[in-house]
């Protein structure tokens, strides 16, 4: 599921979102400006960043490098705030230069406030349109995170909030308090997911990150959650020799799956990437696709015209 341009209306038209996390980073500020300007020109609309983007490459140890470089895109064309819609997350950004996860700055209501007001600030903005709590926070009630939360929709500050790399049963319980408080409720999910899986119970590599779940999906259809997924092209591993897979996903299943990928785009006359983002859409996924240069803006967004049927979606369920 997704949303209206307006933001706030939920359709069930899954779209690409464009993920920034290397801008003002890996990806330098005038690249950055021609995707986003090729994102929007071809009809993207979501753009997914985060307060604590990306620290890990920063030389300054935190985050805040993609948000300033979206909020001076921003400010040089004039109407694109009406064009997009912005989501950003809270809570991993380190308050102390190069000492995360230590000094991550949690979710306790006056950290998710301060950690909200920063991101305003940087993108140049007076809200954004989904704010994300990046990864659980146990060491802080539920309560109180889903109390802060609510007072942003409240207010203005955020359309809409979401919980991104939370079990299912924590967001749940998360929207169970928000309507006992009468407050605005999570009703997004963002995890990790594509059409590759792992070995089971094989531990990622990538701290913090959360693999979709059976369950997670189980809980959004029931209760008509969006669900966004990151990872969802594998860092290009689907296309390029010098990315493999990592070895946990090192398996017969990944040796079946591929090969259908190739046999369905050829079928189609698409690309790998293509064919697995037309898949996660067609599941109701709105899958979150990082780019360093224009023409894999172009590649993404013409996933859209990949039409999968059911015959396809039963062989790839097959294989995997």
């Amino acid at each position: 599921m997704d949303i209206d341009t307006t933001g706030t209306t939920p359709t069930a038209a899954p779209r690409i979102v464009l993920g920034t996390m290397d801008f003002g980073t890996r990806v330098a500020q005038d690249d950055a400006f021609a995707i986003l300007d090729a994102f929007v020109d071809g009809g993207g609309v979501w753009l997914d960043t985060a307060n604590c983007y990306s620290f890990w490459v920063d030389p300054r140890g935190v985050g805040g490098a993609s948000e300033r470089v979206i909020g001076a895109w921003l400010r040089s064309r004039p109407g694109a705030r009406d064009a997009v819609r912005i989501a950003t997350k809270v809570r991993q950004n380190p308050l102390v230069p190069h000492d995360w996860p230590r000094s991550a700055e949690g979710l306790s209501a006056p950290a998710v406030r301060k950690g909200v007001e920063g991101s305003l600030e940087r993108l140049g903005v007076d809200h954004v349109d989904l704010l994300w709590a990046h990864a659980e926070d146990r060491s802080v009630p539920l309560e109180e995170t889903v109390g802060a939360f609510g007072e942003l929709v409240t207010e203005g500050t955020a359309l809409r909030v979401g919980a991104a790399n939370h079990p299912a049963w924590r967001v749940s319980r998360a929207r169970s308090l928000a309507r006992e408080h009468g407050v605005e409720p999570w009703t997004a999910l963002q995890l990790r997911h594509s059409l590759v899986q792992p070995r089971p119970l094989t531990a990622l590599p990538e701290s913090g990150h959360r693999l979709l779940t059976d369950e997670d999906l189980d809980l959004a259809r029931s209760e008509g959650l969006t669900v966004w997924s990151y990872s969802s092209l594998m860092w290009g591993s689907y296309v390029r020799a010098d990315k493999p897979l990592p070895h946990a996903y090192d398996h017969p299943g990944t040796t079946r799956v591929l090969a259908v990928l190739d046999d369905v785009a050829g079928d189609l006359g698409a690309t790998r990437n293509q064919v697995v983002l037309a898949w996660l859409t067609r599941l109701g996924i709105d899958p979150i696709v990082g780019v360093s240069r224009v023409e894999q803006v172009e590649e993404v967004l013409a996933a859209h015209r990949v039409r999968l049927g059911d015959e396809h979606l039963a062989r790839f369920a097959e294989a995997r």
